[in-house]
């Protein structure tokens, strides 16, 4: 009988590609196999192991020069095409040979110059999806939708049987029925027309739609949620390790909900014990139920100023897998112990039961520890040994992370408050402080001792993968370094980062120089391959601390639950096995869908912010110059803007690129990143989500 093993070894035996009936006649001896070679190779195709030619015959990618992996779209209308071997470079993609793929499509790639990395895209393999948000334009008679995702580079041809009646101007979400070709343009159908946003909230309201994100659960998702207990019982707890007498505390936002890690911490002579303890959400969903296929789909939790798009209904999020104070909740503890020196000696994995002391707050944590205030020192001081230890064993933790080259980006990131009535109160920047890096430490200690332990195994599971930077963007970084922070080297590679971060952290060009390194980095996804972590600088690293909101945490959460019970061998791990990489692939996807969302809102607010301050005088200071101008950031508030060149009226100006300045012809007035500026708002496009600064006041 036919299987995949065995299909898969002809195929690389094969001299030259087959036709079906080739293969049919080499492998089937009856119609049965014959219908299951013919189910096998159209699983084959859709992975991109197997191509099918122009004139219908089949071969295996690699035998034919081809690779798989996903696209990343560029404005520019090129991209990259990132590949499934590992240790493969990312392959250029010019935009003349992207062949109609989309950002995140999966494709087959032909390499045609090995020495640049450059190639063309021979087939798109998998449409991450088919549906389009844009802006209606009517050419004549003849009806266009034009993308808003800047990476879409053709417009959309709607045929007038398909427009709804949408007018020019109109938002509207389409849905793309032919993808085209050199002799057709895309065309597609109008699913929905979107109301103007009247008001922040329907603003996030049009970004939710914009990106298709799901904000209803279906029904078979919301009955399985509520046939679920109200409360932990006893019999859940049977065979699970007690430590509901230990202290512990959650540490969190303000506004957080969903608490899905808790800390506990014990010390022990010179050391630690530190008890990492994780919401057991797989108890509650069963692999293929309907609320794990929905989470599957969704991928992650998608978080908004005013709201969060959660990955599972309300009842499991923010109630019965949340770990609330004062109440048993179901765990999946990782117990570690730590030498003196902040290396780990041991680690044990177990489900348990705990229950949280405390709700503390990021603020709370530092108003205790760093701040040394009296007040909330006496209000914990229960847990203020717990918090202490803590402190102590973060710094030990952080400098053995930093010591082996873990790069460490201290941004600011914006925070925006919103009213009850949903306007806006105020957008600023907020830094993380002392709390956020002891959970942050302690949740990558957890995180790479789950990995260690599985991959010792040989378990097939879900590693969080970043890899090394291409060496060519490197080059680009040089020329800024050498104009702010005085670099020496003409060729710097990735192992200079800390250096370079360190360099820069108490110079004016702190920002600008983490978001150069930053950007340069490729990001990180979701891989069955262990290729490390080059960001945190581990060689083994997973993510099973946020089950509530990452799907890919769950799956982990099962993989090693089998792992305990039934060891390495166990029939359910080979099960596991076939599907991880397809949602490792799915998750990536949809990880980048929600940080661009959430991105977009952030945009989008800013403009809302602003909207009524046209003419009105700001002060600010320049974070970012190039050709086209400067970017300001407002003074007490999180918003930036472009100076544009063309405006700058009262001389001609050129930009430096060696100096990273723009200069003056006649005046000799020259404009370098720190400086401060006073600027006036010159304009605020709602529709773009663009703001224009200019430098002189309004007439």
């Amino acid at each position: 009988m036919i299987d995949k093993e065995k299909l898969k070894k002809y195929l690389k035996s094969m001299k030259k590609p087959q036709s079906f009936g080739e293969l049919s006649k080499r492998l089937c001896g009856t119609s049965k196999e014959t219908r299951l070679l013919k189910k096998y190779l159209r699983e084959q195709l859709r992975l991109g192991v197997v191509v099918r030619t122009k004139n219908g015959h089949y071969g295996p990618a690699e035998g034919m020069g081809l690779a798989t992996g996903y696209f990343e779209a560029h404005r520019g209308g090129y991209g990259f095409v990132i590949v499934d071997k590992s240790g493969e470079r990312d392959i250029f993609i010019p935009g003349r040979k992207t062949n109609g793929a989309m950002d995140n499509d999966r494709v087959i790639v032909r390499m045609e110059d090995t020495r640049r990395r450059e190639g063309s895209i021979v087939q798109v393999v998998e449409r991450v999806s088919d549906k389009v948000f844009g802006r209606v334009d009517y050419v004549g008679n003849a009806c266009y939708l034009k993308p808003k995702n800047k990476t879409i580079m053709f417009d959309l041809f709607i045929p007038e049987k398909d427009t709804l009646n949408a007018k020019s101007g109109d938002n509207v979400i389409a849905e793309i029925k032919d993808y085209g070709n050199s002799n057709r343009p895309p065309t597609g159908k109008i699913t929905k027309i979107l109301t103007v946003p009247e008001g922040p909230k329907s603003e996030i309201d049009m970004i939710a739609e914009e990106f298709h994100l799901p904000v209803r659960f279906p029904k078979a998702v919301s009955s399985e949620a509520k046939a679920l207990p109200d409360n932990i019982t006893s019999d859940m707890i049977t065979e699970r390790m007690d430590l509901r007498a230990l202290k512990t505390v959650t540490i969190d936002g303000e506004r957080a909900r969903d608490f899905d890690d808790a800390i506990s911490i014990v010390k022990e002579g010179l050391g630690y014990k530190l008890y990492v303890h994780i919401a057991d959400v797989s108890h509650f969903v069963p692999w293929e139920s309907a609320l794990d296929m929905e989470a599957r789909k969704r991928g992650t939790s998608v978080y908004f100023p005013d709201r969060v798009i959660p990955m599972f209904p309300k009842r499991l999020s923010e109630e019965l897998c949340s770990l609330k104070p004062k109440v048993d909740r179901l765990a999946f503890t990782v117990e570690m112990c730590f030498r003196e020196d902040g290396s780990r000696s041991s680690a044990n994995f177990y489900p348990s039961v705990i229950r949280s002391n405390e709700r503390m707050t990021y603020t709370a944590v530092k108003e205790i520890l760093i701040e040394k205030n009296e007040r909330q020192r006496k209000k914990y001081a229960a847990l203020l040994p717990e918090f202490e230890a803590m402190e102590e064993l973060c710094h030990k933790l952080r400098a053995v992370r930093l010591k082996r080259g873990s790069l460490d980006f201290d941004l600011p990131e914006p925070e925006i408050i919103l009213d009850m009535q949903g306007g806006l109160q105020s957008i600023a920047g907020t830094e993380r402080n002392f709390a956020h890096f002891i959970v942050e430490e302690f949740m990558i200690a957890a995180n790479e001792a789950v990995s260690g332990f599985l991959e010792s195994l040989k378990i097939p599971t879900v590693f969080r993968i970043h890899e090394a930077p291409d060496e060519r963007k490197l080059d680009e970084i040089v020329k800024v370094l050498k104009c702010t922070i005085s670099w020496s080297k003409n060729r710097i590679s990735a192992s200079d980062f800390p250096k370079i971060i360190a360099k820069a952290s108490d110079t004016p060009f702190k920002e600008v120089i983490n978001y150069l390194v930053l950007r340069s980095l490729k990001q990180a996804r979701y891989s069955t391959v262990n290729e490390s972590h080059f960001g945190l600088a581990s060689v083994s690293y997973t993510h099973f601390t946020s089950p509530i909101r990452r799907y890919p945490d769950l799956v982990v959460h099962r993989v090693l639950r089998e792992a305990l019970t039934m060891g390495a061998h166990s029939g359910k791990q080979k099960e596991f096995s076939k599907k991880l990489s397809d949602i490792a692939f799915h998750c990536s996807h949809r990880e980048r869908v929600a940080e661009e969302a959430e991105r977009e809102t952030i945009n989008a607010l800013r403009v809302w912010f602003l909207k009524d301050s046209v003419g009105e005088k700001f002060s600010g200071k320049i974070v970012g110059i190039n050709v086209r101008g400067l970017r300001v950031r407002l003074d007490g508030h999180f918003i930036d803007g472009m100076v544009e060149v063309s405006q700058m009226f009262d001389d001609y100006y050129v930009f430096d690129d060696k100096n990273l300045t723009l200069r003056g012809k006649n005046t000799k007035k020259v404009f370098s990143i720190g400086s401060a500026v006073t600027v006036w708002i010159e304009s605020v496009d709602m529709q773009e989500r663009e703001i224009l600064f200019s430098l002189k006041s309004p007439p």
